[in-house]
């Protein structure tokens, strides 16, 4: 089996994991566009939740400023260079409850139309020979890096939003070993404390 990529969390605060290699492989339901060991980071209050929950949010979709993280700092998971940045697609609604459905719909429709369209505004770091992070469906108009660039852990790189294939506000984040995500494989990730369940990981 491949070694896992060590790295920090690429935020500071309370954030709920979901859809972790913890809790199947792939994690995302396929091994298309090397997310097999991706995980997911949304950003929530204090009580645990990611935006108060309403009669309203669940018949229809809501600005993504209605949610606690949306324009959350997201910073660099690991030293190394960015090889590329990506940003000017629109945050769009987020969706819970009945309007998920809809949805779920559109999805194939993103698949088809690659990387760009599920990944959002996104930056991805090289950080060893063959390793290259990713941090997808980034804030319009956050992505405060270029490629070419040299960042070092902590670095801000970008804040929390709602682009490409995002239901409400997150951080999709995955490793992979080549830079174009139809030919990479995946690689499996371990943070500081382990490798995240679907709990909350709060951080300095």
């Amino acid at each position: 089996m491949t070694e896992a990529v060590e790295l920090a969390y690429p935020f500071t605060g309370r954030w709920l994991v979901q859809n972790s290699p913890a809790n199947r492989v792939p994690s995302h339901g396929t091994h298309l566009f090397a997310t097999s060991h991706a995980i997911d980071f949304v950003p929530v209050d204090s009580a645990g939740r990611s935006a108060p929950l309403t009669v309203r949010s669940l018949l229809r979709a809501e600005p993504p400023q209605h949610f606690t993280g949306f324009g959350r700092p997201i910073l660099a998971p690991g030293s190394g260079r960015v090889v590329a940045a990506h940003d000017g697609e629109p945050d769009h609604h987020a969706v819970r409850g009945f309007p998920s459905v809809g949805y779920a719909l559109t999805q194939p429709r993103r698949a088809a139309g690659g990387w760009p369209d599920l990944a959002g505004n996104h930056v991805v770091i090289e950080i060893a020979s063959d390793v290259l992070v990713a941090l997808c469906h980034l804030q319009a108009d956050s992505v405060s890096v270029a490629a070419g660039q040299d960042v070092e852990t902590g670095t801000q790189v970008g804040r929390c939003g709602n682009s490409g294939n995002s239901t409400q506000p997150h951080v999709h984040l995955q490793a992979m070993d080549r830079l174009d995500p139809r030919s990479a494989m995946a690689l499996p990730i371990r943070f500081p404390d382990g490798l995240p369940h679907n709990r909350e990981v709060v951080t300095a």
